[in-house]
């Protein structure tokens, strides 16, 4: 068998284990190196299940660390990259900024240069034996700022972010894009919704409602609540991921987008309502622990992505609605905390 290796980054976080675990499953010609720093958010929990397969190598490194890059690209003949290892939460960007700018601009240059230089011998040449390599990167929609009552981001929507945590995966974005039109090199970038689901960091929106209301504490909305995000479950972005990497145009961004806009309002009373029929308090309901909180910094009044792109051209569809896929997510909670 004619085996594949990509290499992974951030696949111990919550979308790339999702990835890994979905990616390993559905190609049995493909080996797996997870490059993965292990802050905070990794979890090597997240990825038991694949501990023990030969197919997957888990590697903790620094994607900011070019020695170690060269190596694994050199040490595994690296002919894939799936990009996922960013710093990713808007309120730690607002505190600490010079670590988004460290993680998701240098460390997405240093694995792109790297792969530029291990795949080609020159700007539009790619080495015979690398030929078909491509780098995914993972960016998300926060890039392009914030939208009224009305209105979608679409591929073609200008950049504008609006705070350290965007604007560095803006940065990036640009980096990818430049590898493509200046070198040749075989590059994809996909923005993303939200996204929900199993193995997401506690400090997220959903995991911190249902974690709070099982807990009996206080549930923090910020301001009126009335904050708008497109909800997508990780599977069905995963799926769309894979898609790309497999058949999209070189050079293109593809948006994927669950087509569920939902405010923190209707989300925390949705987790509180599943909840009062899967797990009723003795007193009361769910619903009583809301509270709102002082507004984040900044903070984007709506996102909603159109990924007629995808949809139209990869052949791409959500699998999900929220309601659907919040049932599951909190399932799979309630037995992460044991209820």
């Amino acid at each position: 068998m004619n085996y594949k290796t990509l290499l992974i980054t951030g696949g111990a976080g919550f979308i790339g284990s999702n990835f890994v675990v979905n990616f390993l499953e559905s190609n049995p010609d493909t080996n797996l190196i997870n490059l993965d720093l292990m802050t905070y958010a990794g979890d090597k929990a997240n990825l038991l299940e694949v501990e023990g397969n030969s197919r997957y190598t888990f590697i903790k490194g620094d994607i900011c660390d070019r020695a170690l890059v060269e190596k694994l690209f050199t040490n595994y003949k690296i002919n894939g990259v799936i990009h996922f290892a960013a710093e990713s939460h808007v309120d730690n960007s607002i505190k600490n900024p010079g670590v988004f700018i460290e993680t998701n601009v240098r460390g997405t240059f240093t694995l792109i240069d790297v792969a530029y230089k291990y795949w080609m011998d020159k700007p539009f040449q790619y080495k015979d034996e690398f030929r078909n390599c491509r780098f995914l990167h993972i960016s998300t929609d926060e890039v392009y700022g914030t939208l009224g009552e009305t209105g979608l981001f679409t591929e073609k929507t200008p950049y504008a972010p609006n705070s350290p945590y965007s604007a560095s995966k803006a940065g990036s974005d640009m980096i990818v894009r430049s590898y493509h039109h200046t070198y040749g090199l075989n590059t994809i970038i996909t923005n993303c919704s939200n996204n929900y689901g199993p193995r997401q960091h506690d400090e997220k929106l959903i995991p911190t409602v249902i974690r709070k209301a099982i807990n009996n504490e206080e549930i923090p909305i910020y301001g009126d609540g009335k904050n708008v995000r497109d909800w997508l479950y990780v599977d069905d972005h995963c799926k769309g991921i894979e898609l790309a990497y497999k058949t999209g145009r070189a050079g293109e961004t593809y948006n994927i987008g669950g087509r569920n806009e939902r405010d923190n309002n209707y989300i925390a009373h949705k987790i509180c309502e599943i909840l009062d029929g899967l797990n009723p308090k003795r007193k009361g309901s769910y619903h009583d622990q809301i509270t709102y909180v002082e507004d984040r910094a900044g903070h984007d009044r709506r996102y909603a992505i159109d990924a007629t792109k995808l949809e139209n051209q990869l052949g791409w569809k959500a699998d999900e609605n929220f309601e659907s896929g919040i049932k599951k997510t909190i399932q799979w909670y309630l037995e992460k905390y044991n209820y």
